[in-house]
């Protein structure tokens, strides 16, 4: 008899990969995403509270945050992240805990006047509603996140446009 291992993934498992491009510079972005105490003001339909917990290192790494997010569906998320890696300008990745358990990585590339944002987010749902739903649910509940992360490339493009302006403004006083 011939038996071949197959990967066992738990229902409650996700792993989304969302790619966006902007005008702007790696470092713009950098300095947008890295900075999550800003969420709530720029990506307002999904951050509902951010607050720092730890602050980074001299290295940037270990900065711990606490979160309340939301989607489209009519529930919320508490989670934290601790930053594990902080390479300017070219990304950062994170450990997720709490209602999402797992591993976030941003990454910024540099294409001429455009910069390539990609997200890769690995994780499982522990938040009970969705552990247990997840086996009929997880498309939709992969929908609510896909919704989310528009909402945050259309917020992020509305802040590069508001920072730029601001400097714009500031240089012709």
């Amino acid at each position: 008899m011939i038996s071949t291992a197959r990967e066992h993934t738990a229902t409650n498992d996700y792993h989304f990969v969302t790619k966006w491009t902007f005008d702007a510079t790696a470092d713009e972005v950098y300095d947008i995403l890295g900075e999550p105490l800003h969420l709530v003001n720029w990506w307002p339909e999904v951050y509902l509270k951010v607050t720092e917990l730890k602050p980074a290192g001299d290295d940037g790494l270990g900065r711990e945050i606490a979160l309340h997010t939301k989607g489209w569906l009519p529930y919320t998320l508490k989670w934290q992240f601790t930053v594990t890696r902080a390479e300017r300008p070219n990304g950062f990745a994170l450990v997720a805990s709490g209602d999402f358990e797992g591993t976030g990585k941003w990454t910024f590339i540099q294409v001429g006047d455009q910069v390539e944002v990609i997200y890769d987010w690995r994780i499982r749902a522990e938040k009970p509603l969705i552990k247990r739903l997840s086996f009929l649910f997880k498309p939709i509940f992969a929908w609510n996140h896909y919704w989310a992360m528009g909402k945050g490339e259309q917020g992020l493009r509305r802040e590069i446009a508001r920072i730029r302006e601001m400097h714009r403004h500031a240089d012709s006083i």
